[in-house]
């Protein structure tokens, strides 16, 4: 655990007040004070220390001096731990197949474009799929794990290439002596009992694309006729809940503006018997159609904020609250997360398109700026090179000098490249209540961290 060194006091901001005016800081610490104490979190090594009058009063001094700040953090024994500008990128260990571009949905704000990506709808080959599975596991080596995911559209429409693929994936792997896992994310309204075995006997993580309790969803995601689809997708998903074992069914909820109560939707989630729920807003759709606001933004902010409240009194009362937008930041935070990239696209994993081409990922499907290679020359490293080095945090504005920029990544891709920075307020606030609450479960509820009470 990070927090020892002794640090802070003066006028800084406390984490609420950061939400309620979302998030200033220095590009090289973030100050706040908790009920837990007084606290500076260090941007270089996401390093998060308590601290004493003395020393926070100190810090305080150099909030408009960055250099200032440096040398008190180095004089106080701090080891500023920077980012290299120019990463490496890692081996590929993760793709995505998108077996099926088409889906039976007409969601309106799909930026797969109902699956077809722009394009003609298409399916995926069995050729193809066993073909990018082969070359993932040959190429990361003896000894080492690989991901495989399926994506659409909706996978399910092509059933018979996801099993025989998992089936084949397994099978190559253990030749090559490699672990494999799987995932797929659904609309979940064509899934039956026997997906519900094969994804149990492989260990799949089912993700399932639930936007809201009956009438936000049915809005929301309506079949091609018009209709709502909460009841049939429930009703499917069902006897996945009863068996999952090796398998994990999990949610994850697309948030517009017309969203409702997210502390109800997530209680009503966990109920079911769900193994965790992620929420994420609206950012980029082709249409604009249900794009979230700053107005839209703070209030999901608030229900957000809700949310982590109600997780803080689980973990207290040592009960599960699978919140996953929490739960993950409680484990960045803990490990000192420190990130160029805001995720793997383009870097560890890439997505596959129906025809074999490479991508940055699953979103960027048919867009030849995100191009990475195709399956007959395999993963372009040219391509990656020059996507992570332009992608890198510290080459985007005003990322370089966010004090959240390692704990943000600079956003997801897809989103900026197409919306712009629109989040970046709701995304400091964000992380501002995180590390209030992870300061306050450090103090009061250590077990969680795996620290002897």
């Amino acid at each position: 655990m990070n927090i020892s060194l002794p640090i802070i006091d003066g006028p800084v901001a406390t984490a609420q007040d950061e939400v309620a005016r979302i998030s200033r800081g220095l590009s090289e610490a973030f100050l706040f004070d908790s009920d837990a104490g007084k606290y500076a979190f260090v941007v270089q090594g996401s390093q998060l220390f308590r601290t004493d009058e003395k020393t926070y009063a100190m810090l305080s001094d150099c909030k408009d001096d960055e250099q200032a700040m440096r040398a008190a953090l180095k004089s106080l024994g701090c080891r500023l731990k920077p980012v290299a500008d120019k990463p490496v990128p890692n081996p590929v260990s993760a793709i995505s197949l998108a077996v099926s571009q088409k889906c039976n949905l007409a969601c309106s704000y799909c930026y797969a474009e109902q699956g077809g990506f722009g394009q003609p709808q298409r399916s995926m080959s069995e050729e193809v799929a066993i073909g990018a599975i082969e070359r993932l596991i040959r190429d990361v080596g003896t000894g080492n794990r690989v991901n495989i995911a399926f994506m659409g559209g909706e996978p399910l429409m092509n059933r018979r290439v996801l099993k025989s693929a998992t089936q084949h994936a397994v099978k190559f792997a253990t030749d090559h002596h490699v672990d494999v896992g799987f995932s797929i994310t659904t609309n979940g309204t064509l899934l039956t009992p026997e997906d519900g075995d094969f994804f149990e006997e492989h260990g799949f993580a089912v993700t399932l694309s639930v936007d809201g309790l009956p009438s936000e969803h049915d809005h929301a995601r309506p079949d091609k006729q018009g209709n709502g689809t909460f009841n049939r997708l429930m009703d499917r998903v069902r006897p996945l809940l009863r068996q999952q074992r090796r398998m994990q069914v999990s949610v994850r909820s697309t948030v517009t503006p017309s969203s409702g109560s997210l502390v109800e939707f997530l209680q009503n989630m966990i109920d079911r018997g769900f193994h965790s729920v992620g929420v994420s807003p609206l950012l980029s759709s082709p249409t604009g159609n249900g794009e979230m606001n700053n107005r839209s933004l703070k209030r999901m902010l608030r229900q957000m904020i809700e949310c982590g409240d109600e997780f803080q009194r689980a973990v207290a009362a040592r009960r599960r609250y699978p919140f996953l937008n929490i739960v993950n930041a409680m484990q960045e935070i803990h490990r000192g997360s420190q990130r160029a990239l805001p995720c793997g696209a383009g870097d560890s994993y890439v997505g596959v398109g129906a025809e074999g081409d490479y991508y940055a990922c699953h979103r960027f499907v048919n867009d030849d700026e995100r191009w990475m290679g195709d399956l007959q020359s395999g993963v372009s490293e040219t391509a990656r090179t020059q996507w992570t080095s332009n992608r890198h945090v510290h080459m985007q504005e005003p990322c370089r000098s966010c004090w959240a920029r390692y704990l943000c990544g600079g956003g997801c891709h897809h989103e900026v490249i197409h919306r712009g920075r629109s989040a970046c307020e709701f995304i400091r606030g964000w992380l501002a209540y995180c590390l209030d609450a992870y300061a306050k479960l450090s103090a009061h509820s250590p077990w969680y961290f795996g620290v002897a009470d």
